[in-house]
């Protein structure tokens, strides 16, 4: 079984959700949103050092997957963004989790089928995926493929297989891995 947590990391808010894979059927088990503030930056950077490691402590992921930094016009953005996911990289590291990470696109191609896809496409996938009753909204979600992206492959290395609807399930919609 991997229980993987994926991190979408932000300065004023950081999405984050874990999911377990087993037996190639895929689990939603929680997810949600570090809300940051906009205060100093030291002060967000230990509010959500706090959280992540809360996360891991109480859901004990075996792997951890964080987005990429993308580039941006604004370089103030794109520093703040890799302060942020320093902290997610050192708070799965503390906890000797090891971590794989993962452009942007390559999380939209895993989960969506094309590396341009829109926050929506994104949002509604995750949700079909998981089969979760709720949207997670926007951060959680993009965290939730982050975490599905990783869980594509044994090694955490992408879009090498796909999870399929499964009818079998009694508990509901499930989806299955499916080998590509």
């Amino acid at each position: 079984m991997r229980r993987i947590l994926g991190i979408d990391p932000g300065s004023i808010k950081t999405g984050w959700g874990v999911i377990e894979v087993e037996g190639g059927s895929v689990t939603h088990l929680e997810s949600g949103i570090l809300r940051l503030g906009t205060g100093e930056m030291a002060d967000r950077l230990v509010i959500l050092h706090r959280g992540l490691c809360d996360v891991i402590e109480r859901l004990k992921p075996s792997e951890c997957a964080v987005e990429e930094i993308f580039l941006a016009k604004n370089f103030q953005s794109v520093l703040k963004l890799g302060q942020a996911r320093g902290v997610a990289l050192l708070s799965a590291g503390v906890a000797s989790i090891p971590v794989k990470e993962f452009a942007a696109k390559t999380v939209k191609q895993a989960v969506c089928g094309q590396g341009q896809a829109s926050k929506t496409q994104m949002q509604n996938m995750v949700i079909r995926i998981l089969g979760l009753v709720e949207n997670p909204g926007e951060d959680a979600a993009d965290a939730l493929g982050i975490a599905l992206c990783a869980g594509y492959s044994k090694d955490g290395a992408g879009a090498d297989a796909r999870f399929r609807l499964s009818t079998r399930s009694r508990a509901g919609r499930r989806w299955r891995l499916k080998e590509s």
